[in-house]
């Protein structure tokens, strides 16, 4: 098999940009020569369906989720989330029922903070958000428990063959404080992922009044995410 030369693969590179398709290297079998160097392939991960667990059955989940996923020592990922509060609906936080005047309005249950665990988890892993693989345009999510996303994204995690080296999430909202449930919510939410508790982290702060997060008007967290192959 001919060896792809380097104004081959500057031609490629150059289409790739004009076209915005994914630049895709030749077969693990053919070296590629770049300034008289010779390299491979690196090895990956296929993921060719995903499918999302409920309680009790398995929820098969808009679309399939095709990725190549490069096999790494580590890899780390960042999510975040941001709801808007109203009045009568529950509040969720990590699985858990908060009391509090005001909830998240949302397709599913709004649980800000498993939300943005599953994006830091899927971001990771390279690969699409939440959003596109739970759209809320589909019926089948409305009002679902944020523990089935949870789930999936560690059903991922599993399969890429990684496993949580650290999680450290940080939730902002004016009200209600947090520290009275926080073991709680970091029990519950180590559970879900199925990781040590010495490693999921969660810190609570407020936004000083500021904007709508500081007026009790929405509530936002951020998660960062080490995972580590097993």
């Amino acid at each position: 098999m001919a060896m792809a030369t380097s104004t081959q693969l500057s031609s490629s590179l150059f289409h790739s940009q004009i076209t915005k398709k994914p630049f895709l290297l030749p077969p693990a079998a053919a070296p590629i020569s770049v300034h008289g160097f010779s390299t491979r392939r690196p090895k990956s991960l296929s993921f060719s369906s995903v499918s999302a667990s409920a309680a009790s059955s398995a929820v098969d989940v808009t679309e399939p989720v095709k990725k190549s996923v490069r096999t790494l020592p580590f890899r780390v990922g960042h999510g975040f989330d941001l709801h808007r509060l109203e009045r009568g609906y529950p509040l969720i936080i990590g699985g858990i029922d908060i009391p509090h005047d005001r909830g998240c309005e949302a397709h599913s249950d709004g649980d800000v903070l498993l939300h943005c665990v599953v994006d830091a988890i899927l971001g990771a892993l390279g690969l699409p958000d939440i959003g596109q693989i739970f759209p809320d345009s589909d019926p089948k999510w409305k009002g679902a428990a944020s523990s089935v996303f949870i789930k999936e994204a560690v059903r991922l995690m599993d399969e890429a063959g990684y496993e949580i080296g650290n999680l450290d999430a940080t939730l902002i909202l004016q009200r209600p404080k947090i520290s009275p449930h926080k073991e709680t919510i970091l029990s519950n939410l180590s559970k879900l992922l199925g990781a040590d508790p010495s490693v999921v982290n969660l810190k609570a702060k407020t936004h000083e009044k500021v904007d709508s997060l500081g007026e009790n008007r929405s509530i936002a967290a951020h998660t960062v995410i080490l995972l580590m192959k097993k």
